[in-house]
């Protein structure tokens, strides 16, 4: 299983992690998301699992992907979804209820709404519950965070 980080940097497993801040918060909010940005020759990828402590905040850990760089937009963005469902289904396979935040938006005037329908689709086909702008983007805004 890949490691992700913790915000001072120590490498941890995303699964025992998770179960412990389970174990400790049985009612906390669980989101996946991830963000990109491309930069010279690469796009990097990052993905977060944020808890949404109920009236206490939320904290997060991450992971750190780089391709090379993908010019087309439409594939870029497709990319998010499918590392973000990829790392929710190894989260739910441990039976951990998770929420898919997604960088999409809403609104039309926005090209990532063209992926809207499609991304959402196969998430809620899955079992999740997908959330997309302006809503609820709690692990895409740290993803956002990290990726630049």
């Amino acid at each position: 299983m890949t490691k992700f980080l913790k915000i001072d940097g120590e490498k941890i497993n995303p699964i025992t992690y998770t179960l412990k801040i389970i174990e400790k918060y049985p009612d906390v909010k669980i989101h996946v998301g991830t963000d990109s940005h491309s930069l010279n020759d690469n796009t990097r990828y990052i993905t977060a699992i944020a808890y949404r402590f109920n009236q206490s905040g939320v904290h997060y850990i991450y992971f750190k992907n780089n391709f090379p760089k993908i010019i087309d937009k439409w594939e870029r963005l497709w990319k998010e979804t499918e590392l973000s469902i990829e790392i929710a289904q190894i989260l739910n396979n441990r039976e951990i209820n998770i929420e898919i935040d997604m960088d999409y938006n809403s609104d039309e005037r926005y090209y990532s709404n063209k992926l809207v329908s499609v991304a959402k689709g196969w998430a809620n086909s899955l079992g999740f519950k997908v959330n997309i702008k302006p809503f609820n983007q709690i692990a895409t805004s740290a993803a956002d965070y990290h990726s630049k």
